[in-house]
This record gives C-alpha cells, sequence and structure tokens, in this order.
C-alpha cells in the first residue's frame, strides 16, 4: 500500500520524510495555510531522498501553469484538486508525458465519484466533502460512499486520517493508498512524532 504525506513546506518536514520514507511527498500549490511557491518547492524536493516520489497539488490552475511548476520542482504526480474538465487532464497527458495525473474527489454523494471517473485520471484521492475548502480539512471522508461506488480505478484515501483510524480505514476499504496531512500536524506543522506513529501502523497494516 501507497503512503503520501502532504503538505510539506519546511526543510524540518523533509528531514522528517527522509527519516521514515513514505512512497509519496505531497506538495500544495493553492490555498493558504500550507501553499508553497514553485520555488520553494524545487528547493526541497532536492532535499528529499530519491526514492520518495513527488506530487504536486493544484486547483483549478491552467494546464500550461501546472506543467511548469512540475518541470521546475520534477514532480512525479499531479493531484487535480479543484473543478477540472476531462480536456485539462488530456492536455496535461499530452505535456507531461509520464507524470501520473490523479483526481482528487470530495465525496459527497453517489454521483461524486462515477462523475470523477469520465475525467480519464491514473488515480482518484478520494476525499471528504467541504464546501469552504478543496482538501485538508481534517474532516473524514464518507467512507459507506466509497465503499458503495468501489472505484474500478486505483485511489488513495484522505479525509480526517490519522493514527487512531487509518488501520481501521485501510481494513474496511483496502485502498491503492493513503494520503495524510492534517493527521500529521500539531498546530499547523508537522509532527515527528505523528509521522513516525503513522508511518509505523501503515507499514504494519499495508504489509
Amino acid at each position: 500500500m501507497k503512503v503520501k504525506l502532504c503538505g510539506i513546506r519546511r526543510p524540518e518536514d523533509v528531514a522528517y520524510l527522509n527519516e521514515f520514507r513514505p512512497d509519496y511527498a505531497g506538495f500544495v500549490f493553492a490555498g493558504t495555510r500550507r501553499r508553497v511557491t514553485p520555488e520553494t518547492a524545487a528547493a526541497l524536493a532536492e532535499k528529499l531522498d530519491a526514492g520518495i516520489r513527488k506530487a504536486g497539488v493544484f486547483v483549478d490552475e491552467p494546464a500550461e501553469s501546472i506543467a511548469r511548476t512540475v518541470r521546475l520542482a520534477g514532480l512525479d504526480a499531479v493531484q487535480l484538486h479543484g473543478n477540472e474538465s476531462a480536456e485539462t487532464v488530456a492536455e496535461l497527458r499530452r505535456l507531461l508525458p509520464g507524470v501520473e495525473l490523479w483526481k482528487a474527489v470530495r465525496v459527497r454523494d453517489r454521483n461524486s465519484i462515477p462523475r470523477a471517473l469520465e475525467l480519464g485520471a491514473d488515480r482518484l484521492v478520494l476525499d471528504s466533502f467541504s464546501a469552504s475548502a478543496y482538501g485538508g480539512t481534517g474532516k473524514t471522508a464518507d467512507w459507506s460512499l466509497i465503499r458503495e461506488a468501489n472505484p474500478p480505478v486505483p485511489y488513495f484515501l484522505a479525509g480526517g486520517l490519522n493514527s487512531g483510524n487509518v488501520a481501521l480505514a485501510v481494513a474496511e476499504l483496502s485502498p491503492y493508498g493513503v494520503d495524510v496531512s492534517s493527521g500529521i500536524e500539531t498546530g499547523g506543522v508537522k509532527d515527528r512524532r505523528k509521522i513516525e506513529q503513522i508511518m509505523r501502523i501503515l507499514r504494519k497494516v499495508g504489509s
């Protein structure tokens, strides 16, 4: 099972990831609280262990702009977290051959996941619904809707995951991967102890 730790924005965060080795580091290029510039992400990515892949989170950004950031920061995956269209996904596939394209879904109802599947992304990131934010809210996703949809493409489970519920989430849904952000923070910054704790749990349940 894959593990993505998202919202990396400090050299200390990179050091924690290099120590505990998730599969993906996530850099957020939208919103405010965890946002980094492409230049900052590139500088942090240079210090990241070569075995950790890099994903970038974007919200309704033009494909050409996303492609520039991907090239600058050396990203391996693009996570689209807004209202992007199938045309945007197709354009990114043309501009960025070999880069994984993920579509985040704020799971609100039974139609949320089927609509996202029509966009043609390689992976889905299934998150909780919030009318005021595009992710990182700490709210738990609706697992019952995800189980009912049984997505036919690999997906990351996101939304309110922490050391107290992640083992149950994996047992209930068997996702391709998990995506954790607020659950490894204290006071709005990444917490080494929480990262160690959740990685220990995930390596155990995912083995």
